[in-house]
This record gives C-alpha cells, structure tokens and sequence, in this order.
C-alpha cells in the first residue's frame, strides 16, 4: 500500500553557481531578477525540477538556457531546505556549482536574461540563501582543485603559466610554482602568446589529460 496520500508536497528547484575566469580574476554569473518574489535583487541562476527530470537534468538544463553550454564540468553543492528560505512557497533547492569558460559562453543569451559577470570577491548582495550557497561552493572548488584538474575547465585551451598561476591562485593563493613543477601533465606546445607585454611572448602550455591519468595525483 502506498502512503504518499496525507505526505506534505513543496517546490524542488535547482541554482547555477556558476563560476569564469577573466583578466585574473574568479568571477561569478549572477541575475538582477525582474520577476517577485525579490524583483530587482541579484540572484544566481535557477529554475524548477520538470516531472520528467532528474535534479542533474535540470541543473544541465538550467545552465543551457543561460549560457549555451552543455556537457560543462558541474558539481552538486548540496541541498538547501530552510522553511522560510523562499518568501514565495516552500522550496527545496539544490546547488550545483558550473566551471565554465567566458569566451565560449553565449553573452547573447547571458545579455537576454539580465546576467552579469562580477568578481566573486566583490558580490552585491545575494537573495535567499544563495550567498550561502557560493561559500559552500567556493570551498568545494578550493579542495577539488588542490587534488584534480578541475581548474583547467576554466582556461582556454591553449594558455600561459602566469595565466594557470593567475587562476591557481584566484581559487585559493598557495605555493603555485614549485606545485606547477611537479604536474607531469602540463604540456608546453612550442606555440608563443604575443598579445602581452612581455617581451618576446610567453609560452603557451595545454593540459595532457592522458598523462594526467598516470601522473601520481597533486596537491597544490
């Protein structure tokens, strides 16, 4: 017999924590909401579990619909359920944190639904729960990226040490150089980046993800 019929029901949702890299900097994709509850305020991105989706279905879908990406390196954060988190109805929202790459993104879509890039040390203030939500996230991101690769999904393809140092240390400022030294899998290309100051340009490195998975694992 099943004994649904006298359960509460409530709302299940998902937020995109959704992180980029840009001029040395970590940044963070969040909304000015033009909808109540909160109408005006920044938000991250979020929308309601479909009936015929998983809750990684809909944070993949989420995400889609604001940036154009699929198959993006995402991470559940965790559930979010205080009674009086929504001043709309009870929702029960799960976080999910996104690393993408800025330039790949579609800045139409990001434009069309009142987005913004912002560094992620310098956030205005968020609704809800959702400041909670990017600390939980950003301390995941620092321990993931101190033992895995995670940081390179926020790189172009092609970058240079001071660019993979910039980030490194964006994520969570440590002894970046003598680490570096020690990945096996970063690989240079004999390509030159010439865009810079520096004279005679900087080498450009890509990550080896072959070798990565036979490298003894690192910690930065």
């Amino acid at each position: 017999m099943v004994h649904y019929s006298g359960a509460p029901s409530f709302l299940v949702a998902v937020d995109s924590i959704i992180f980029g890299f840009h001029e040395g900097e970590l940044n963070l994709l969040v909304l000015k909401r033009n909808f109540e509850p909160a109408s005006g305020r920044w938000s991250l991105m979020g929308g309601f579990v479909q009936g015929s989706e998983s809750v990684d279905e809909a944070a993949a879908r989420v995400l889609a619909e604001l940036t154009g990406l699929e198959r993006v390196h995402m991470e559940q954060v965790g559930a979010f359920g205080e009674v009086e988190r929504d001043p709309g109805q009870r929702v029960v929202s799960v976080a999910y944190y996104a690393l993408i790459n800025i330039e790949e993104s579609d800045r139409e879509l990001v434009r069309q639904h009142n987005a913004h890039w912002v560094r992620v040390d310098e956030l205005p203030p968020l609704i809800f729960d959702h400041q909670r939500m990017v600390e939980r996230a950003r301390e995941m991101l620092k321990r993931k990226a101190s033992t895995e690769p995670i940081g390179f999904n926020l790189l172009p393809r092609l970058f240079t040490l001071s660019m993979l140092q910039s980030l490194y240390e964006a994520i969570d400022k440590r002894n970046f150089r003598k680490r570096v030294a020690e990945m096996g899998y970063i690989e240079k290309t004999g390509k030159i980046d010439k865009t810079g100051s520096r004279r005679g340009g900087a080498a450009l490195y890509t990550f080896n993800e072959k070798a990565y998975l036979k490298a003894p694992k690192f910690k930065l």
